[in-house]
């Protein structure tokens, strides 16, 4: 799709539905009583830590709560099953609710993940003749379109002079962007850990640039909004959980990163680089990340990414 176009809601919502082949759902209602339905990514790695030790499930079991756990490939996909109440609670970068809360899907932003810019950057192959970000103008580059590297290319863009109309995105998910940029079809990509780690330590590829000093790279934990008013409690717990287990991930990385090994298909020694870049640790939504939040929405309807204004507050119980 050409990046001028506008989409539609429908249009919209519909295409990001029509990736959840790929996603495992289970029966759904709006909102269910003595259900807590997770959507997870293998790239959010507290979170599928929490799954794997199961210390969720223990906390909630006295409350009559069963915890469910649904597997998406990326935040766009994550937050549409968000939306059609296929899931209660998720984990998404910076971009995907933009375009989500743009598109009319309805959620709560829940907490966030302090900034981790070293968590996302662009690479180039080796022996590319590009060496600055300004090399970039004219060419092909390659990432999940609607993700949180979205929001990146765009900031790194108007940093060093350019403007997103400048390249040719070319939008991929991480599996086919890092094929494309292997066979050479691509001259770029811009993604996030564990793959920007394993595309410089395993493939042919050279950070050009990561987000430091560009992008806050946020990480959010979204609700589906009557799941938040309903179950505040659940909410409490989970992030309690996510806590406990961003500490533990701090305090035993590479133990982490071997029991992710196998979730993620990635050498830990790879994950473990990845596990570093993150914060690990989670804060509640307040007005300065909304903020950041807002900004990002604004310049994404300038340039015409998204088809409406919107107000990243509106997405909250305030």
């Amino acid at each position: 799709m050409n990046h001028s176009t506008l989409p539609g809601r429908r249009a919209f919502l519909g295409a990001l539905g029509a990736t959840l082949a790929g996603a495992t759902l289970p029966a759904w209602a709006k909102f269910q009583p003595d259900q807590f339905r997770i959507g997870y990514q293998k790239s959010a790695s507290t979170l599928v830590l929490l799954k794997a030790h199961g210390a969720l499930e223990k906390r909630l079991a006295p409350l009559g709560i069963k915890v469910s756990w649904n597997e998406f490939p990326a935040g766009p996909q994550l937050l549409e099953g968000l939306n059609v109440g296929a899931i209660d609670f998720g984990y998404v970068g910076e971009a995907p609710p933009v375009f989500a809360q743009a598109a009319g899907a309805d959620f709560v932003y829940t907490a966030y993940e302090i900034p981790t810019p070293h968590a996302e950057g662009v690479v180039v192959p080796k022996n590319s003749p590009i060496k600055a970000v300004t090399d970039l103008k004219g060419k092909k580059i390659a990432f999940n379109r609607g993700s949180d590297v979205h929001w990146f290319i765009v900031a790194l863009l108007r940093k060093n002079g350019l403007d997103f109309g400048d390249i040719q995105p070319v939008y991929l998910a991480p599996a086919d962007a890092r094929a494309a940029l292997e066979q050479g079809a691509v001259d770029a990509w811009a993604i996030w850990d564990p793959f920007l780690a394993s595309a410089q330590t395993q493939g042919n590829a050279r950070l050009l640039a990561d987000a430091q000093g560009v992008a806050s790279h946020h990480e959010f934990f979204l609700s589906q909004r009557e799941f938040a008013q309903k179950r505040q409690n659940v909410i409490a717990l989970v992030m309690d959980e996510l806590g406990k287990e961003g500490q533990w991930v701090k305090q035993n990385t590479a133990a982490a990163a071997a029991e992710l090994a196998p979730i993620q298909g990635i050498d830990a020694s790879v994950i473990q680089i990845g596990l570093e870049h993150y914060a690990h640790v989670y804060k509640p939504i307040d007005a300065e990340v909304l903020a950041e939040q807002q900004r990002i929405a604004d310049t994404f309807y300038e340039l015409k990414l998204i088809p409406r204004k919107i107000v990243t507050k509106d997405a909250t119980l305030a």
